[in-house]
């Protein structure tokens, strides 16, 4: 499935780009993520690290918080918190899928929830996650793509 022009412009991050992931559904409440790793997401032992699974969760979680609606604006948070169990291993070459769920939200902070799963549907990782909104991004409207908060 492929984002619309406005959603995958909303998405972009350096950081995905460095990681390989990519956000392939996003609406209200929910966030997909995908990413193939390999040989450069290893660890010492030759399976995955466990920063390539922190980083799908904290990034399905956050994004399941900030859905934006509204072509060229975005919704910005930081991560306050991040508590993640791990209960299996992925392997160089197979796909991860990151779901993240939007729990509750306030006017400055929201709560969510999410796992990392294999393409077989093996649970690698899930956990939840606490995010502050960012200056603006407390309503759907969020703030111009251009501006980044301060």
């Amino acid at each position: 499935m492929e984002l619309p022009d406005f959603q995958r412009a909303q998405a972009r991050s350096p950081f995905h780009e460095l990681l390989g992931i990519r956000v392939v559904l996003w609406e209200e409440g929910f966030a997909r993520l995908l990413c193939t790793p390999g040989p450069m997401h290893a660890n010492r032992s030759g399976i995955v690290h466990g920063g390539v699974m922190l980083a799908l969760l904290d990034q399905a979680n956050a994004f399941a918080g900030l859905h934006c609606p509204h072509p060229g604006r975005r919704r910005h948070a930081v991560t306050l918190d991040l508590d993640t169990r791990f209960t299996g291993q992925a392997r160089l070459g197979v796909p991860l899928i990151a779901e993240g769920r939007l729990v509750t939200a306030g006017r400055n902070v929201f709560f969510a929830r999410g796992e990392v799963r294999d393409e077989a549907g093996a649970l690698i990782a899930f956990g939840a996650s606490t995010h502050r909104y960012r200056s603006g991004s407390h309503t759907p409207e969020g703030v111009p793509v251009a501006e980044a908060p301060g």
